[in-house]
């Protein structure tokens, strides 16, 4: 998740260290933070496998500052990421929303339906926090007003999700 928002926002365009991890603050959130700890190696791992150009140009106050941008490599590297998420990608929110967020890159309607349709059949294969005898326990048969809450919200959240991949999805199909 973290590379694919490295490199996501870097198609949009060259960036420097800390606004990029602004940006990737802003995407994620309190949700999920990242640290430093986290980000640059991470960013020293794409400039490795020659996905980041670097330079270094003069802060605006006192330390040099690394300017990062998206190498021809890097954006087929997001464009395959984009192409073929993994299905921790599709089935947690958090990162399906990163997949959301850069998913224009991706030049092909047709493509960018299929990874919709994917979050769609997962949204639609019937699921719970809370099983009974191996069966998802509905917010109605809950018995606890606390899951109940959640229960509802869910469902609530996953109606809004799917009519909204729905129409995303027919709005893709029609021709340019």
């Amino acid at each position: 998740m973290l590379e694919l928002s490295i490199l996501g926002f870097l198609a949009e365009e060259p960036l420097h260290g800390y606004d990029l991890k602004e940006r990737i603050k802003a995407l994620s959130g309190h949700v999920r933070p990242v640290s430093d700890g986290a980000l640059y190696p991470a960013i020293n791992r794409l400039v490795a496998a020659g996905l980041l150009d670097q330079r270094t140009e003069e802060g605006a106050s006192a330390a040099p500052r690394r300017m990062l941008s998206l190498t021809g490599k890097g954006r087929a590297e997001l464009l395959e990421r984009l192409r073929r998420p993994k299905q921790a990608e599709i089935t947690d929110h958090v990162r399906f929303n990163t997949v959301l967020a850069f998913l224009r890159h991706l030049p092909d309607p047709a493509e960018q339906a299929a990874v919709l349709r994917r979050r769609l059949e997962f949204l639609e294969t019937p699921a719970s926090f809370f099983y009974r005898d191996g069966e998802p326990v509905r917010a109605e048969d809950s018995g606890d007003l606390f899951r109940q809450g959640m229960l509802r919200v869910a469902r609530a959240t996953g109606e809004a999700e799917r009519a909204w991949l729905r129409e995303a999805i027919e709005v893709l199909a029609q021709p340019s």
